[in-house]
């Protein structure tokens, strides 16, 4: 099967394709970067073959502008199995759309028929104050109205809590859910028959000359609006209360959400294209073309990388790194730990990297237990190291839900990170790196760190931390191990936009090593340490201030 979330290399493509007939795209409206690129490589596959049947469905779907795509291809309307919903407008604006839904609910609750209740909000932030404010009011009102069961579940929770969803609602209770968007598409919960919609969602976008990612609270299109309204149809007559005005809808939301290929580095999808032997990526048949700036910059990227040579092409080192189905930093990270002789702890670290900032729970009534058992995992020389540490002693249980448990430490996040190391250690054979230990030595793993992320180095100086290459203001995030300490040297995963400029997972590391691994990129007057001998105070607010 050919998943959307799945980088395959060309051979594979066709050694797939070879004995099919028949290829269904399902969800098209998400238009996630991985389906995008399969897109336009089935759309030139089919060409070729004209006994290959190309299905794309999706519930709510810009029907005439896939048919234009794939070449004016014929448009089949299926009506599905779903009850009529009675959709509702507010007459203006809400101020507060979080309160507007706690109120909404017990509203519900209070006037209407059986039937349980969906909410969608944009994060754990939200939800969490969300059933907070409902649980306070239930016990407020008591036995005044009926019990009403709060669930809610964003990616983060645990399994066994998201689980909690699925269970049938007692008799003379009433269930509501509290959910992000992943209740849109990705699950149907039974019982159904109201639905809220404030009209939010968090997007995600990226920013290519500073290299930094954005979380935004922004108005949900059209098309998530009627997926959201289409959940309370799935087992009987529903009703959809959407937080906005009628005249908004029409007028102030997208038809379809911005694909992800606008909104997301292209370091990954100009490998994989190189890879494919598709070296002209401006004429490539994107349904929707990404931004230039970002496509030259992710060239640039690969270029100082050296998996591209300064005509374009991929260089032999490129073509190791794409075999790894990992981000082209991550993948130079892997192979530069050949060199230092680390490559056991580096896939380790490369795995944790990979599932998302999603390995420590904490939960708001556990809070200071919860900081606590993150303290214990804290060893000397930055995140990367502690992830290890966490890994480790995990691998040391004997893979243990309980010590998870015992910990604040997401065991399926933790099963995620053994499988995609698991996966890429089989892939080492593969590129020819052989699987050593650096038997503690951890200034070798962060040498191979730099190797790999030396383009996300930033430096210590009177106003704070500042990004080497384009003096831009950043601030170590408060759940790191250094967010009290400060190092003159950091390289960071990830930059990321909340409330300020974050530097996510990061890592102490001397500037000669930025001359050692990147001396092609660094030259080193850019190195030299003009700062003042006397360290700044502590930059930021408490971890309290920022939650």
């Amino acid at each position: 099967p050919l998943s959307s979330g799945a980088l395959i290399s060309f051979p594979t493509l066709c050694l797939c394709l070879s004995p099919s007939s028949v290829i269904i795209i399902d969800e098209a409206h998400e238009r996630t970067l991985h389906t995008d690129i399969l897109f336009g490589l089935i759309k030139d596959i089919a060409r070729f073959r004209s006994d290959l049947k190309v299905l794309v469905a999706s519930a709510t779907l810009d029907t005439e502008r896939f048919s234009c795509f794939f070449d004016d291809a014929p448009v089949f309307r299926i009506p599905g199995r779903r009850f009529p919903v009675d959709i509702f407008y507010t007459k203006a604006p809400e101020a507060d759309y979080l309160e507007a839904c706690v109120v909404s609910v017990l509203q519900i609750h209070v006037t209407q028929p059986p039937g349980d209740i969906l909410v969608f909000l944009t994060g754990q932030e939200e939800i969490e104050a969300c059933c907070e404010l409902l649980q306070e009011r239930c016990r407020r009102l008591g036995s005044k109205i009926a019990e009403l069961l709060v669930l809610p579940i964003y990616a983060n929770l645990p399994s066994d809590m998201q689980a909690k969803i699925f269970n049938p609602t007692p008799p003379g209770a009433r269930k509501v859910v509290v959910a992000t968007n992943i209740a849109e598409t990705s699950l149907t919960i039974d019982g159904i028959i109201y639905v809220i919609d404030p009209g939010f969602c968090k997007q995600k976008s990226y920013n290519a000359r500073t290299g930094m990612e954005s979380l935004i609270v922004t108005p949900c299109s059209r098309a998530s609006a009627n997926q959201r309204a289409g959940r309370a149809g799935r087992v009987a007559a529903g009703k959809c209360f959407r937080l906005y005005t009628a005249w908004a809808f029409k007028h102030e939301m997208e038809e379809t959400t911005v694909p992800e290929i606008q909104r997301t580095n292209l370091g990954n999808v100009v490998l994989l294209l190189k890879s494919l032997g598709i070296n002209d990526l401006i004429h490539f048949d994107f349904m929707d073309p990404p931004p230039h700036e970002t496509l030259v910059l992710a060239l640039e990227q690969l270029y100082a990388l050296g998996a591209l040579n300064h005509l374009g092409e991929l260089t032999k080192l490129g073509r190791r790194m794409a075999e790894l189905p990992v981000d082209p930093m991550l993948s130079k990270m892997i192979l530069a730990s050949e060199q230092y002789k680390c490559s056991e702890e580096v896939l380790t670290i490369a795995a944790m990297l990979s599932v998302n900032n999603s390995i420590f729970y904490r939960p708001k009534d556990k809070v200071v237990h919860a900081d606590n058992a993150r303290m214990n995992f804290v060893v000397p020389g930055g995140d990367h190291l502690v992830l290890l540490n966490v890994y480790t002693q995990w691998v040391e249980s004997g893979f243990s839900t309980q010590w998870c448990y015992e910990n604040f430490i997401q065991f399926r996040s933790m099963r995620r990170a053994r499988d995609v190391r698991d996966q890429l250690e089989g892939l080492m054979d593969r590129i020819e790196v052989e699987v050593v230990s650096s038997q503690g030595d951890n200034v070798s793993i962060r040498k191979a760190v730099t190797a790999g992320y030396f383009y996300h180095t930033s430096r210590l100086s009177k106003g704070g931390y500042k990004t080497v290459k384009h003096q831009q203001t950043v601030y170590v995030h408060p759940n790191s191990s250094l967010f009290e300490e400060q190092p003159r040297w950091l390289i960071y995963h990830e930059l990321v936009f909340t409330t300020k400029e974050f530097m996510r997972q990061v890592i102490e590391i001397e500037s000669s090593w930025l001359l050692e691994v990147a001396p092609h990129y660094y030259k080193s007057k850019e190195l030299e340490d003009s700062s003042s001998k006397k360290m700044p105070r502590k930059q930021g607010k408490t971890k309290e201030e920022l939650g």
